[in-house]
């Protein structure tokens, strides 16, 4: 037993010194090796030499500071992860999926190239999130910066990591990309730079792709699923989220990358489709979702009415903490000052000896102490103007919650199973939209909550209960 233990020590010291002799003498490179990551949902993930590269940049780690889940820290204590795990996850979730596809079916001509892409774009889809994620990308921004979405702002920073990365001569998919980034052409595979940014965010005229051609579109649909909303990112926040909320989730998405193949589909082309015996695992996709959206993502008495506060308290910094400054006058990212942007901002605010802030601190100093804004009720969307005018004297105002996919559409390999789909099961409606009606004032909270059921009753909405006032 110790001739092998002996043996192989040997041989490892030899190779040490003989890279020594190398790197000294002979002025070689020692050849960089993948990382490997230990995440809590995917076990080991392994990432080539330029994920790393990116990952290593200031712009890649400030989502260590941006939490997944916003202001769900506040409600539910386990919720600290980020979106710097987030990201890593959808990443090797990518690179999985893309090889299963090229293992199982040779016919697709899927190149290490195409990979190398696939898990670029997973890596960077959500790098251009600001502070508590959603809250700040749809509520803050509207208000301070209408012209600007999150992913526009992941494509900037992606653009300024490719550019700011140091010259290595030996890695030719980070030389290639600078050159296409300067204008270079593209080759008889397509173009990288634009496959990368197409797959972070659709192109203006949908499906009109200029990063891969037509027999490759499939690709398009592995990170951010345009066709039914079904890909890696949903699977890892999905498994992320459930597991940091104590909460069982039914859906395997391990399962699905294993059964998943390309078919030509009638009058669409190559899609990623799901075989008929994968519809149960797709029920519990849709059940995993939907639990996710009641308990979490729109908890309505608590998490929705904090990151109305949250983003209020904002507001009201803006002016002094110049938050929207981030943002220049076109709407494009301040590389800079949005690196710095991150959810240390509440922190700031709060402890700022600024008596400029002080109306942002009390607002603060409200969710610290759980003196959150009441919840009065929740109604359909289009009632908005409605119910403000109903209960306008209440200090009442309303969150826009929004959830779900596009049309699901299940595939064999040769025909279609969609007659196979049980109607009890999969939802007839596969996004929905409702409007929480909330009131600042405790003092308000009784009169309001009796207008808002009164004006429920008047128009045959579901009332809500009487003695719900939190």
């Amino acid at each position: 037993m110790l001739v092998p233990c002996f043996c192989l020590f040997f041989v490892r010291f030899c190779s040490f010194f003989f890279l020594v002799f190398l790197v000294c003498f002979k002025g070689a490179k020692v050849p960089v090796l993948p990382q490997v990551f230990n995440d809590p949902i995917h076990g080991h993930m392994e990432f080539p030499p330029l994920l790393v590269k990116i990952i290593d940049t200031p712009q890649f780690q400030r989502l260590r500071n941006i939490k997944q889940l916003g202001g769900g820290y506040y409600v539910y204590p386990a919720a600290s992860h980020n979106r710097f795990e987030h990201s890593l996850g959808v990443a090797h979730l990518a690179g999985e999926f893309v090889r299963s596809l090229k293992k199982n079916q040779p016919g697709l001509l899927i190149t290490d190239r195409d990979i190398l892409c696939v898990e670029i774009a997973g890596l960077c889809h959500d790098v251009g999130h600001g502070p508590f994620s959603h809250m700040f990308d749809r509520m803050f921004i509207p208000e301070a910066r209408p012209d600007l979405k999150h992913e526009t702002a992941s494509i900037q920073i992606f653009e300024h990591i490719v550019e700011t990365l140091d010259e290595d001569k030996e890695d030719e998919m980070l030389s290639r990309l600078k050159n296409l980034l300067n204008g270079g052409e593209e080759d008889a595979e397509g173009h990288d730079l634009h496959f990368i940014k197409e797959m972070i965010i659709e192109p203006t005229e949908p499906g009109k792709y200029k990063g891969r051609k037509e027999n490759k579109h499939f690709l398009y649909e592995i990170v951010a699923n345009k066709q039914n909303g079904i890909d890696v990112d949903k699977f890892d926040y999905f498994a992320r989220d459930c597991h940091h909320l104590g909460m069982k989730n039914s859906f395997d998405h391990l399962r699905y990358i294993k059964f998943a193949r390309v078919c030509d589909v009638k009058e669409k082309g190559l899609q990623i489709c799901a075989r008929d015996k994968e519809l149960s695992n797709i029920y519990d996709m849709f059940h995993t979702r939907s639990r996710l959206h009641q308990k979490a993502y729109q908890h309505k008495p608590s998490l929705s009415s904090r990151r109305c506060m949250i983003t209020e308290a904002f507001l009201k910094a803006n002016p002094i903490l110049k938050i929207s400054d981030a943002l220049d006058g076109n709407g494009d990212v301040v590389i800079d000052k949005y690196t710095k942007l991150t959810d240390d901002i509440f922190g700031e605010i709060l402890n700022s000896p600024d008596s400029g802030l002080d109306d942002a601190k009390q607002i603060l100093n409200k969710i610290i102490s759980r003196k959150i804004y009441k919840h009065l009720g929740m109604t359909k969307r289009g009632t908005e103007e409605q119910v403000l005018k109903s209960t306008a004297k209440y200090h009442v105002f309303l969150d826009v919650l929004l959830s779900g996919f596009k049309t699901l559409t299940v595939f064999r390999f040769k025909q279609s199973c969609v007659h196979q789909v049980s109607d009890f099961l999969l939802p007839k409606n596969f996004s929905e939209e409702w409007i929480h009606v909330y009131c600042k004032d405790p003092k308000n909270v009784a009169v309001a909550k009796k207008s808002f059921r009164k004006w429920c009753g008047k128009n045959n909405f579901l009332l809500p209960p009487v003695n719900n006032m939190t």
